[in-house]
């Protein structure tokens, strides 16, 4: 059973739920992971699906919905037996398109989600790992990975099965009209080649400066005459029920290069863009999607004299911590900590995954302001954190290691931002689905995990203030 909203629906509430970070089921993969929060949260609109307020409209996942480095004994065995037969590609990693089927095969296929998600909208982006752990950290990072012989293959694939299982189902029906790479693939027998060459011309845009990219020409999977996006997403962003959602790839749309390095380079409506028509309907919310929590200025680079560049420990450090870069959190919130125009929305919610733990936090100017900025982290769907690292996360969000790390960040020259965080709940390192309900001006968000049963409880509400 498929529900609509009414024509007139803006006196109605607005929920979706969101997450990121799901393994496929235990049952295809062996693991022995905690119950999967979105197969929960499908059994429970399941038991009884005539209950309007249960039903979500839209679902929101926010990455990692396949593990292409790091699959499960199910597909490593079938990886095997290719590799002995002849088939490029690293022995216990995804290489091509048709591997990559088998991921999302294997991750959907359970019953309860497919029914969810052929049943209740969705929204998809996709993280690191559908390509590679820490994809896109660093220039020296895509330098290193290019000499791999399996790597043109693989980011191509990547990129083509993305666009195919998650980026087509963002789109509506005249956005798929309007669509040139998809008018294309279908009408034509095999689109293998599009699709690698859609692949590979993504892959290269990422790598090239922000500057240069905007004047590349048009988008392979964009509009006609659509210009190429900085980190070269397809457009990444859908209307949901009168509330505009966007969508930001982190991984893609990095700028690498110095002078000023940043997590995701642009953010079209928290850049200074008039506000969508979500935002100007129904006294409407702006929804900003983005993949990591609060982060700093990059910092500087360390240069070795007898090297002449970056040292190879501090390259390998950086990687193994992603580098602080400004998010699509930091950029909305300068502009209504500074009391600009685009501060109408009622409230910015951003909406994030990756770090293995759930959290609610807002950001706080300095100075009154009429629109609450909130940090809503919801990870993971279905994972978790090894035991041994909790503690030292749990130490993370200490108030003593807070003011080490900013005097740390002061000593190495980065910039202090203009706000500061405070958590309003959690973390909690089990796995979890979060609701963020909409009622005219007001907004709660709630994150549920699993039991050992399967099923949900509540572990935290929020309301947002008024």
């Amino acid at each position: 059973m498929i529900r609509t909203r009414a024509a007139d629906d803006r006196a109605d509430p607005v929920s979706l739920i969101f997450g990121s970070c799901r393994d496929a089921t235990p049952d295809a993969t062996g693991d022995r992971l905690p119950p999967d929060a979105l197969d929960a949260f499908a059994r429970r609109l399941m038991a009884d699906p005539q209950r309007a307020d249960l039903r979500p409209d839209l679902i929101v996942l926010l990455g990692d919905q396949v593990y292409a480095d790091q699959p499960s004994a199910k597909v490593r065995h079938l990886l095997r037996h290719r590799r002995a037969n002849g088939h490029a590609g690293p022995t216990d990693q995804v290489g091509s398109f048709d591997e990559y089927t088998k991921l999302y095969l294997e991750s959907w296929h359970d019953p309860e989600v497919r029914w969810l998600l052929s049943t209740v909208p969705s929204a998809m982006i996709f993280d690191d790992h559908e390509i590679i752990d820490d994809w896109n950290t660093s220039v020296s990072w895509r330098a290193d990975i290019a000499r791999q012989p399996w790597w043109a293959e693989r980011i191509a694939a990547g990129l083509a099965s993305y666009w195919v299982y998650q980026h087509l189902g963002n789109l509506g029906p005249a956005e798929l009209a309007a669509d040139p790479l998809y008018q294309k693939v279908t009408t034509v027998d095999d689109a293998t080649e599009l699709l690698h060459d859609f692949g590979r011309a993504v892959d290269a845009a990422s790598g090239l400066p922000v500057e240069f990219r905007a004047r590349r020409g048009p988008h392979p999977g964009g509009r006609a005459g659509q210009p190429l996006q900085p980190g070269a997403d397809p457009r990444p962003s859908c209307d949901a029920a009168r509330r505009r959602v966007e969508l930001v790839r982190r991984s893609g749309a990095r700028r690498l290069r110095p002078p000023g390095r940043r997590l995701v380079a642009a953010v079209a409506h928290a850049a200074g863009d008039p506000p969508p028509r979500g935002v100007e309907r129904a006294q409407g919310r702006l929804a900003v999607t983005a993949r990591r929590g609060p982060r700093r200025e990059d910092p500087p680079r360390v240069r070795s004299r007898a090297l002449g560049g970056v040292h190879p420990v501090v390259r390998r450090a950086r990687r193994a911590v992603p580098a602080a870069r400004r998010g699509p959190a930091e950029r909305a919130g300068e502009r209504v900590g500074a009391g600009d125009a685009f501060a109408a929305p009622a409230s910015i919610s951003v909406l994030s995954g990756d770090v293995h733990h759930s959290y609610v936090a807002r950001a706080f100017f300095g100075a009154p302001t009429s629109t609450p900025v909130m940090q809503l982290t919801c990870s993971p769907v279905h994972n978790q954190v090894p035991a041994f690292m909790r503690p030292f996360m749990r130490l993370s969000w200490s108030g003593t290691v807070a003011r080490a790390v900013r005097s740390l960040a002061r000593a190495a020259g980065v910039r202090k931002p203009g706000w500061t965080w405070s958590r309003l709940a959690g973390p909690y390192f089990g796995n979890a689905v979060s609701t963020l309900r909409l009622a005219g001006r007001q907004a709660t968000v709630r994150v549920e995990g699993t039991d050992r049963n399967g099923d949900l409880f509540e572990v935290a509400t929020v309301e947002y203030p008024g």
